[in-house]
C-alpha cells in the first residue's frame, strides 16, 4: 500500500517497475546488461589505472580521458546495480530521495559526458592546428578549470529539476514503469501540470547536448580544414587517425541519445513503452561499454602501455597517438 505525506501528496518511495510487460524475461534481458556493466566498469576502470600509472599518458588528452572514463563509470553505476537489482530479486522500491539522488546523478553525468566529448574535440583541434603551441594552450590551470565549469555547468542545470519534480503530488500512485528514476518518467506519474518539467528538460537538452555537438561540429569542420592542408599524405593520415577513438565515442554517445530522444518524442504509440525502457537503458550503457574498448584499440599509445604493463617492462616517455 502507497504510504504518503497528506500535506504534500508526496510518497514515501517509489516502485519501479522494470520494463512493463516484459516481466517473465527480466532474467534474460538482464544477462546482456549485466556483461555490459562488467565490462564498462572493469575497461574504464583499467583506463583509470593506466592513465595514473603510466607518466607518458600524463597529457591532456589522456586527463580528458581520464574524466571520461571516471564519468562513464558514475553513470553505468547511477543505474546498472538497481535495475539487476530489480530484475533479478524484484527489489522494485526505492526511497523518494534515493530517487531524485539518481535522477540528479543520471542527468549531471550525461551532461557531463556529452561536455568532455567537446572539451576533447577543442583539444583534437589545437593539437593538429598548433602543434607548437600545444603545451602552453592546454596547461594544467586551464584543463582543470575547464573540466570544473563543465561539471558545475550539468549541477546548475540539473539541480532545479529536484525542486520541479519535487513540488508534484502524486496522488494517483507511486509505480514508476521503468528501470531508474528518468526525470520525465517520475514526473509523468504525478496528477499535477508537468508542463513546466517537460519545456525545462528540453531546454537543459538544447543547452547542454545541443550546444556541445554544435562546438564537436565546429572543430572538426576546423581540423578538417587545417589537415587537407597538410603537404604529407602520411602527416594527414596520422592527423586523421588521432581522432578515430574520439569519433567513434562521440557515435556511440550521441546516436543512441538521440535515437532514444527522438522515439520518445515522435515515435508515438507506434514503439511500445518497453522498447523505450530497454533504449534507455542501452543508451546509458553503451558509451561506457564501447569507450575503453575504442580507445584501447584505436589509440597506439594506450596499446603500447598495455603490453609494457603486462609484459613488465618500465614505462618511458612517447609522444605517438
Amino acid at each position: 500500500m502507497q504510504r504518503i505525506n497528506s500535506t504534500t501528496l508526496t510518497p514515501v518511495s517509489f516502485i519501479l517497475n522494470g520494463v512493463p510487460g516484459l516481466e517473465d524475461k527480466h532474467i534474460w534481458i538482464s544477462l546482456p546488461l549485466c556483461s555490459m556493466y562488467i565490462v564498462a566498469m572493469v575497461g574504464n576502470g583499467g583506463l583509470l589505472y593506466l592513465i595514473h600509472y603510466e607518466e607518458s599518458l600524463h597529457r591532456p588528452m589522456y586527463f580528458f580521458l581520464a574524466t571520461f572514463s571516471f564519468t562513464d563509470v558514475v553513470i553505468c553505476t547511477s543505474t546498472a546495480p538497481k535495475t539487476l537489482g530489480i530484475f533479478w530479486f524484484n527489489l522494485k522500491e526505492i526511497d523518494f530521495n534515493a530517487c531524485l539522488s539518481q535522477m540528479f546523478f543520471i542527468h549531471t553525468f550525461t551532461g557531463m559526458e556529452s561536455g568532455v566529448l567537446m572539451l576533447m574535440a577543442l583539444d583534437h583541434y589545437v593539437a593538429i592546428s598548433y602543434p607548437l603551441h600545444y603545451a602552453t594552450i592546454l596547461t594544467n590551470p586551464i584543463i582543470a578549470n575547464a573540466v570544473f565549469i563543465t561539471f558545475m555547468r550539468g549541477v546548475i542545470l540539473v539541480f532545479p529539476t529536484i525542486f520541479l519534480t519535487k513540488r508534484l503530488p502524486f496522488c494517483q500512485g507511486n509505480v514508476i514503469p521503468h528501470t531508474f528514476c528518468d526525470h520525465m518518467s517520475v514526473a509523468k506519474i504525478s496528477c499535477g501540470n508537468v508542463k513546466i518539467n517537460a519545456l525545462y528538460g528540453i531546454m537543459i537538452a538544447i543547452l547542454i547536448g545541443g550546444f556541445d555537438i554544435l562546438c564537436v561540429i565546429v572543430s572538426y569542420s576546423m581540423i578538417f580544414r587545417a589537415v587537407v592542408k597538410l603537404s604529407s599524405a602520411d602527416a594527414r593520415q596520422k592527423a586523421f587517425g588521432t581522432c578515430t577513438a574520439h569519433v567513434c565515442a562521440i557515435v556511440f554517445t550521441y546516436v543512441p541519445a538521440l535515437f532514444s530522444i527522438f522515439a520518445h518524442r515522435f515515435g508515438g504509440h507506434k514503439i511500445s513503452h518497453s522498447f523505450h525502457i530497454i533504449v534507455a537503458n542501452l543508451y546509458l550503457l553503451i558509451p561506457p561499454t564501447m569507450n575503453p574498448i575504442v580507445y584501447g584499440v584505436k589509440t597506439k599509445q594506450i596499446r603500447d602501455c598495455i603490453i609494457r604493463l603486462f609484459g613488465g617492462s618500465k614505462s618511458t616517455k612517447s609522444h605517438d597517438i
